[in-house]
């Protein structure tokens, strides 16, 4: 069924219901990045498969809403159907909803599931509409016509044991119980999965690259619930949360208790995270405020750090081996993007404690690595030949830590153009790993940072320069990270533990791209009042691609220490052919 059909389909609904227009995002009931198969509303009905966007059909006119990261994706995967691509200028404002005030009259209504829209973000589009008249319901359209929606995801979870997580079920739930009390909350609702995961030191196969379990939870003071398949653990699983005071009900039986609640007790929800129909169905008095495990969890212990530490010289052992895989094959057999994100998982793959990747590794030759979100796959997948340059930005999941590194590499002799354009990203690069900031400082305050060399000669990247990292957990974590201030991740201030990514990049359409990303972790110096970040991935930078020319002392320096550091930690799991080879990669300046 072509997305023009059912773009047809879902016109007649709405005209038997009276629908002006229906939004579509790329959501889940828990308001997750990557939802699962069943919650894949957008995808289904545009073909539309990058991570994020919108889709709004109207009664003439259908459009998908997609940011600068996913131009070239959107037209090539859009091209001949029934739905027209807007390019969306700033991510974080919805311009679909502008766009409906703009085209709408009022007395229209508008539809949207309200399972796939948080209360904070239901409550924005309601106002921006209501200002024209137009009215937003909560209507699931889609699921009319999606008539073989995969069901709900049932892959077997398991409860994280010692010695990975760095504080027990007990004493995360003392916490969030303690936030309960100072907010005068009875209970507190969980719909985020990675906060469920995260409390409950519970993980699962739920979503693809993240270890999640589709779940929900309420907290009281004494006991908590929660809501999920209970024949995805075993019994010794389920025994172990029940010396905790947790009990396991149907997913689908949230709604319910929710209604059956007092009216007089007091529950606590982020209107962030909670879908809008949760929201509703809540019988009690609501007290709004930040969920508790949030920002719990972005600081790592200083367990979960050695954990990480220690994951990353396993993954950067791994890396060391694909891409001299990738060296000595290169131009004497075939080799598709694809093809060698599976070689990379595969060397992973080897490693002790590897439970699979963090996201589907964006393996970009030449021109598709100037698409920052470019995912090949074995049906689309361009072949690596030994010219030009390569983009590679991959990831793994462990019981130790969740990791993400990119590199770009060049497969033959770059020119003066390329030497450049991948040495400015490397400044910035370093300019972020070895700044010294006070406390409170957030992310917008040092992503210019990472831009000011770029900025010098007219140039720029239009992502974020680093999000957080969970443990285990989501590879992409809030609320923390390098962005505008616009944005909760660029007004957050960093604290000591908090993961994040350092990713500058730069991007000439149909020709290559660069970015270099390596995990770095907020620390303490010396210096009361200071902080500063701790490189954890251990890659070397590509020495073809440097022009020394326009790198100061003190950036020799530090690549000359993070080079040195680099062979110290991954020679140990190599053989002689093999630290041979890293030891020609890890390049000292004279």
């Amino acid at each position: 069924m072509s997305n023009t059909a059912k773009v047809k389909a879902v016109r007649a609904v709405m005209q038997n219901k009276g629908i002006a227009a229906v939004i579509i995002p790329t959501a889940d009931p828990h308001q997750s990045e990557y939802p699962a198969e069943c919650w894949k509303d957008r995808e289904w009905i545009s073909g539309f498969t990058g991570s994020a966007g919108v889709v709004v059909v109207g009664r003439e006119v259908a459009g998908l809403w997609a940011d600068s990261r996913y131009y070239l994706q959107a037209e090539e995967e859009l091209k001949g159907g029934a739905i027209t691509l807007f390019k969306v200028k700033n991510q974080f404002m919805p311009e679909h909803v502008e766009w409906l005030c703009e085209t709408l009259t009022a007395g229209d209504e508008v539809a949207i599931d309200g399972e796939d829209i948080s209360k904070s973000q239901y409550d924005q589009y309601a106002q921006m509409l209501g200002k024209k008249g137009i009215v937003l319901k909560t209507i699931d359209l889609v699921s009319e016509i999606w008539a073989d929606r995969p069901a709900l995801p049932s892959a077997p979870a398991f409860l994280l044991e010692a010695p990975y997580p760095g504080n027990t079920r007990a004493e995360k739930l003392a916490m969030i119980r303690k936030t309960m009390r100072e907010k005068l909350a009875d209970h507190h609702l969980m719909t985020s999965l990675d906060d469920i995961a995260w409390t409950f030191n519970l993980r699962g196969r739920d979503v693809a690259f993240n270890p999640l379990v589709v779940a929900h939870a309420l907290v009281s003071q004494t006991s908590a619930t929660l809501y999920m398949d209970a024949g995805k653990l075993d019994e010794k699983s389920i025994a172990e949360l029940a010396k905790d005071h947790i009990q396991i009900q149907p997913y689908s039986q949230i709604v319910a208790d929710l209604n059956h609640l007092s009216a007089g007790q007091t529950v606590l929800v982020e209107a962030a995270t909670i879908n809008t129909t949760l929201y509703k169905a809540i019988n009690g008095q609501l007290l709004h405020g930040d969920a508790p495990a949030r920002i719990a969890k972005g600081v790592k212990t200083a367990s979960e750090i050695e954990h990480l530490r220690a994951t990353m010289v396993k993954d950067g052992v791994a890396l060391v081996k694909a891409f001299k895989w990738l060296e000595d094959n290169l131009g004497k057999t075939t080799i598709t993007e694809a093809g060698f994100g599976d070689i990379i998982a595969q060397f992973r793959s080897e490693q002790e404690a590897y439970q699979g990747e963090s996201f589907n590794a964006i393996v970009g030759y030449q021109g598709n690595g100037a698409i920052v979100h470019y995912h090949p796959d074995h049906h689309n997948s361009a072949e690596i030949k030994p010219e030009g340059i390569l983009l590679v930005d991959c990831g793994g999941q462990y019981l130790g830590g969740t990791t993400d590194i990119t590199r770009t590499i060049a497969l033959s002799k770059p020119d003066h153009q390329q030497q450049r354009h991948y040495t400015l990203v490397l400044k910035g690069h370093i300019a972020i790993a070895r700044v010294i900031y006070p406390e409170g400082t957030c992310g917008a305050q040092l992503d210019v940072l990472a831009r000011q060399f770029l900025w010098q000669h007219g140039l720029n990247y239009l992502h974020g320069t680093g999000h957080g990292i969970g443990y285990f957990l989501n590879v992409h974590e809030g609320p923390h990270g390098f962005a505008g201030p616009g944005t909760e991740k660029g007004r957050t201030a960093f604290l000591p533990g908090m993961v994040i990514s350092n990713e500058p990049g730069l991007y000439l359409e149909n020709q290559y791209g660069i970015r270099i990303e390596n995990v770095i972790v907020v620390g303490t110096t010396q210096m009361p009042g200071y902080l500063d970040f701790e490189t954890v991935s251990f890659m070397p930078f590509d020495k073809e691609l440097i022009d020394e020319s326009i790198l100061d002392a003190g950036e020799k320096a530090w690549i000359n220490r993070y080079h040195t550091t680099v062979y110290e930690k991954l020679s140990i799991g190599l053989d002689e052919e093999h630290k041979a080879w890293l030891k020609n990669k890890c390049h000292l300046f004279g």
